[in-house]
């Protein structure tokens, strides 16, 4: 019988459930990780696969996605989305909310950060960023806590040099400590390995996000600008029997 290997890999991409001899083709998600109910997604019109595996080139579409959408999404990720997106809609009413809290390394401010920053301004989401958030002179926690206080969803931007920092205990520690316990932060892997951050935080480690190894960060900014889209401007796909 076939072993999973998540104890010892991790299921925390596609490519990685995927390859999994226990779970490449299986229902399972990650080993075993935080099941979502199917119900969740649907799958785009006229495809004859219903796998909720990872691999297998299988494709999903989650129900918050615009029938005009190129994106595709696989299984995996739309499970992996899918409470974030629950999240989401329940504080989307409140008023004067950011839709998006970027948690990043001040080394990567300039760079990655600012990149995906820009992606996601680009198509109409409103991102609480340090760069031009904070202003000069004001105490850097306390504009961090106001932040946290006033977006819907966080996203961390996972990079050697943000596990630098976790590991010294520094400011983005302290952010992340506070987007964990509020259990809305998707994790977004950039020029590193879901085992190299487990290695300096299991915690964060234990959550699935998107990674730059699986698709470009276009692509991952555009999938996340799908994620906080109101539901009155998104539509839910069926499949009709």
């Amino acid at each position: 019988m076939a072993r999973c290997t998540a104890p010892v890999n991790g299921h925390r991409t596609p490519s990685a459930a995927a390859a999994c001899p226990a779970c490449g083709g299986s229902n399972s998600r990650y080993g075993g990780y935080n099941d979502y109910p199917s119900r969740s997604y649907s799958y785009p019109s006229g495809s004859n696969n219903r796998s909720s595996g990872g691999g297998g080139g299988s494709s999903a579409r989650p129900r918050w996605s615009r029938a005009s959408s190129s994106l595709v999404y696989t299984p995996v990720e739309v499970r992996t989305l899918t409470p974030f997106r629950e999240s989401f809609e329940k504080r989307v009413s409140l008023p004067d909310l950011r839709d998006v809290f970027l948690c990043h390394a001040w080394d990567d401010r300039k760079e990655a950060a600012k990149q995906l920053h820009d992606l996601l301004e680009a198509r109409g989401v409103s991102v609480w960023f340090s760069e031009k958030d904070v202003l000069l002179g004001s105490p850097l926690l306390r504009e961090i806590d106001k932040g946290l206080a006033k977006s819907r969803v966080g996203i961390v931007l996972v990079t050697p040099a943000l596990l630098r920092r976790v590991q010294g205990e520094g400011i983005a520690d302290k952010e992340l400590s506070a987007l964990l316990a509020r259990d809305l932060l998707v994790p977004i892997v950039h020029n590193t390995t879901y085992e190299a951050l487990r290695e300096i935080s299991p915690l964060l480690g234990s959550r699935s996000g998107l990674s730059t190894g699986e698709d470009t960060m276009a692509n991952i900014a555009a999938k996340l600008a799908e994620l906080v889209t109101p539901e009155e401007e998104s539509v839910c796909i069926t499949t009709r029997y």
